[in-house]
């Protein structure tokens, strides 16, 4: 196996504002919003641990504390829940190992590529993940952890790959695909932020998960506004193409879009469905509420 600098660092690109979720976002960050039980940044946060990542990194906004206070020590919960015999491993994902868990301000919202750029200091000369939250990825194993899989073969650059239908392409980062590598991994020679449907060079969208080289720090340092009026992480990805390898994994699991509310009801019912304490109970109320 060719040996290349192991991930150990993932971002987290956690400051938007969750408007399309108001009024449950005003005082209550998106990331924090559960999927049955589980809040959606805490999906991720596993996705990561699991591929094993060791540090993580949020760039966060005003009024996201909430997020660092959910990978932190309860004390009264715990003291309390251990007083009264409850199990206490239902915590055991939410407590960060000390100094694992670093937090940068994005203060203003500049699109996806400047927040990661606000992570420079911290990301270093390494190697490093980006996890968006929002896409909520469900896998064995998990998105991540096929990634990095990857990434130890090839090294340099990847992204997360799935195909849509040509008509929804517009609203994603799309790829130009070069040789394929293996059924699951294709050559990237190409990048496009929303292209109009007739131009866009496929229909394997970026979804939400990169392993990319520190060099893209230096990249959007200069970069000017793409589309949308942002900084845009698929450019400055887009210029680095032809001076690092690059490639796309094509994820083997499903993929839920929680940025939106449709996308949110349908991520809770299909986890809710997988559930053995409750999947038989879930399954029979759908299908009442769909009789009526």
């Amino acid at each position: 196996m060719n040996q290349h600098k192991p991930i150990k660092k993932a971002v987290f690109p956690v400051a938007g504002l969750g408007t399309r979720f108001l009024p449950a976002t005003k005082a209550i960050p998106k990331e924090l919003l559960p999927i049955v039980d589980r809040p959606l940044i805490q999906y991720a946060v596993d996705e990561a641990r699991e591929a094993g990542i060791e540090q993580i990194i949020f760039v966060t906004g005003r009024g996201k504390t909430a997020i660092v206070e959910h990978f932190d020590v309860a004390y009264e919960l715990e003291a309390t829940m251990k007083e009264r015999g409850k199990d206490m491993s239902v915590l055991d994902p939410t407590r960060a190992t000390p100094g694992d868990i670093i937090t940068v301000r994005q203060q203003v919202p500049l699109g996806l590529g400047h927040a990661i750029w606000c992570a420079r200091a911290i990301v270093g000369d390494e190697p490093f993940a980006i996890l968006l939250p929002d896409e909520l990825m469900v896998g064995e194993p998990g998105c991540m952890k096929q990634m990095v899989d990857a990434y130890n073969e090839v090294g340099g650059n990847l992204v997360s790959v799935l195909e849509v239908p040509q008509e929804d392409v517009s609203s994603y980062g799309v790829i130009a695909p070069g040789a394929s590598i293996s059924d699951t991994l294709t050559e990237v020679t190409g990048l496009v932020e929303k292209p109009p449907v007739a131009e866009a060079p496929s229909n394997k969208i970026i979804s939400g998960r990169y392993i990319l080289q520190p060099e893209v720090m230096r990249t959007l340092e200069n970069q000017g506004k793409g589309a949308g009026g942002e900084i845009q992480l698929t450019d400055a990805m887009a210029r680095m193409i032809g001076n690092q390898p690059f490639h796309a994994v094509t994820f083997a699991g499903n993929r839920y879009d929680c940025g939106s509310k449709t996308g949110f009801v349908e991520a809770t019912l299909a986890l809710a469905l997988q559930r053995e304490d409750m999947g038989e109970e879930v399954r029979a109320i759908a299908e009442r509420l769909l009789a009526q």
